[in-house]
């Protein structure tokens, strides 16, 4: 399992990234998917039809290129994101940015560049360059672990991997099924409310990658009322509706990373957050958003952490399953 979920993560830096999070989803997204085993349909809605697998890939986004190591793809990848951290061997790739010149990824000569949507959005002449010069180009961000599943799935079929994505699959799953086994008999279950953004007193829908950590994990989301941002997994909820809840909360989790960076003290001194039974408890928890928002293995390190948090006599010392 990766380090303690209460100090935090590394912080990705960047303008886009410091409005987007990892694993959002956005508003007109097309949906992902598999056609008759060999076609697949990505976010941007541009069909890859699959003759034999892509054996030279750049990763612009983190969640892609841990995802890659994990399918075994390690001299498969050519080229990685600024800031790849991890696993640790990604820091030893050659570094790549939306922001670079086409002609360095040109040089690369890779036949698949793997973006996600905030870069279709953002940089669309870099990728029409690229398409222009027989790249391959696939824009990819599960907004759910549904729509993860999906996702491992086409990252295998992308890269002549798929028995070791439907391993991962497979592992995954039997995970979640052990930690939901492991809760399952815990009375009474603790009430959770989960930041995603302080500064906008901001959540997550029901159906987002956080609230599915957490829920495995035992816990009670508070907000699942919560109405979402313009299409996306970031839900509104205010100030005036969770110090409403205030007495009934008996722990705060916020995460931390580009767009939110909390303290216990931050949210402790927050205006009217001594109506937060957690807040006054101090049943505050923080954690690396990497591990509860990003589509990889990881959510499970995310459980594991929450699970921690929330019950550390069920879940400290156990063997993660």
């Amino acid at each position: 399992m990766p380090g303690n979920g209460w100090k935090y993560g590394r912080i990705v830096l960047g303008a886009l990234l410091c409005v987007v999070m990892p694993g959002l989803s956005f508003p007109g997204a097309a949906p992902l998917q598999i056609k008759n085993g060999v076609r697949i349909i990505d976010h941007n809605g541009r069909s890859i039809r699959m003759t034999q697998p892509f054996e030279r890939v750049i990763s612009l986004y983190g969640a892609h290129t841990e995802n890659l190591f994990a399918l075994g793809l390690d001299t498969q990848i050519v080229g990685v994101e600024r800031n790849a951290a991890y696993p640790p061997q990604a820091g030893q790739k050659p570094v790549f940015s939306y922001h670079d010149d086409p002609e360095k990824f040109l040089a690369a000569r890779p036949d698949l560049v793997l973006i996600r949507p905030m870069i279709e959005r953002g940089y669309a002449r870099l990728v029409a360059r690229l398409e222009r010069h027989g790249i391959t180009v696939v824009s990819l961000q599960p907004g759910s672990v549904a729509q993860m599943y999906v996702y491992w799935e086409v990252l295998g079929l992308l890269t002549g991997r798929r028995e070791a994505a439907a391993t991962m699959i497979a592992s995954f799953k039997e995970a979640v099924d052990g930690y939901r086994q492991r809760v399952s008999t815990i009375r009474p279950k603790k009430r959770v409310y989960f930041e995603a953004v302080h500064d906008k007193m901001k959540t997550f829908t029901p159906d987002a990658m956080a609230i599915f950590a957490l829920e495995t994990a035992g816990g009670i989301n508070v907000a699942a009322d919560a109405t979402a941002v313009r299409g996306t997994n970031i839900a509104f909820y205010g100030k005036e509706r969770l110090l409403a809840q205030g007495a009934r909360i008996d722990v705060y989790l916020a995460q931390f990373g580009a767009m939110n960076r909390p303290t216990p003290a931050v949210i402790k001194n927050e205006p009217g957050f001594e109506l937060i039974k957690a807040v006054r408890q101090n049943n505050i928890g923080i954690i690396d958003e990497q591990i509860v928002s990003r589509p990889t293995l990881r959510l499970l390190a995310g459980i594991q952490v929450i699970g921690e948090i929330l019950y550390p006599a069920v879940f400290r010392g156990a063997r993660q399953p």
